[in-house]
């Protein structure tokens, strides 16, 4: 079913449905990106990941994101795979439009349960996933509690990163090529520098490292419709 948002179209697939000629439209769309992701990439995660959303702009893909719903230790998750959007003044329309229709999904298949969105980062911007959430990690002036480091090697165990999180940054050392993570880059900020750099200090993004980041959509604003509240 596609999902319209003012002039942004959304739609959500099996992800190994997707055609090598729509593989190659959601690689284009890396080009500009920060991640620099390529085609080879994205057609494994085709194959690791049970969906894909995607967003288009007046018929042109502006942006995608492999996810998978899924229980975690009996835990109801949401958890995010490879994603990108494309840099453009309604980046966040987009962003909008792809994690609105994944968190649709998320109620139909845990209704009356919180549910955790968890996804690898590369940038700070990304951290605009997680608007709305509840008790996301890491956090400013927060010391993350041992369930929650716990709760950071679940994660990249899942990612397939078992045994290379640092659980006390929540970083997760690369292997020398680019790592999945969700590529978003908000219009630039008059304000400078985001106060959420500090968690990437550590990170060396030519060894493709990421950040493991996690956060609670409450099971009431899942229900109201409230997530995520983007423009």
């Amino acid at each position: 079913m596609v999902q319209r948002s003012m002039e942004i179209e959304v739609d959500t697939k099996d992800a190994a449905a997707l055609s090598d000629a729509e593989l190659a439209e959601m690689a284009d769309i890396c080009t500009d990106g920060p991640a620099g992701f390529d085609l080879g990439l994205i057609s494994k995660q085709a194959q690791e990941w049970v969906l894909v959303t995607r967003a288009w702009r007046k018929g042109e893909l502006v942006g995608f994101a492999f996810c998978t719903l899924e229980r975690i230790g009996g835990t109801p998750s949401l958890l995010v795979g490879l994603a990108s959007v494309s840099p453009a003044e309604d980046c966040e329309k987009v962003l909008c439009g792809l994690l609105g229709d994944q968190f649709r999904r998320a109620l139909l298949a845990f209704p009356d349960e919180d549910v955790l969105l968890g996804a690898r980062l590369g940038d700070s911007g990304a951290f605009r996933a997680f608007a709305g959430l509840t008790e996301i990690v890491p956090r400013i002036d927060h010391k993350p509690t041992g369930e929650e480091r716990a709760w950071g090697r679940r994660l990249a165990k899942r990612f397939g990163a078992d045994g290379r999180i640092d659980d006390r940054r929540f970083v997760i050392s690369g292997t020398g090529s680019a790592s999945p993570v969700l590529d978003y880059a908000p219009p630039s900020d008059p304000g400078g520098e985001s106060a959420l750099d500090c968690f990437f200090e550590a990170i060396d993004r030519n060894r493709g490292d990421c950040l493991v980041a996690f956060g609670w959509a409450m099971a009431e604003d899942l229900a109201d419709g409230k997530l995520p509240p983007l423009s």
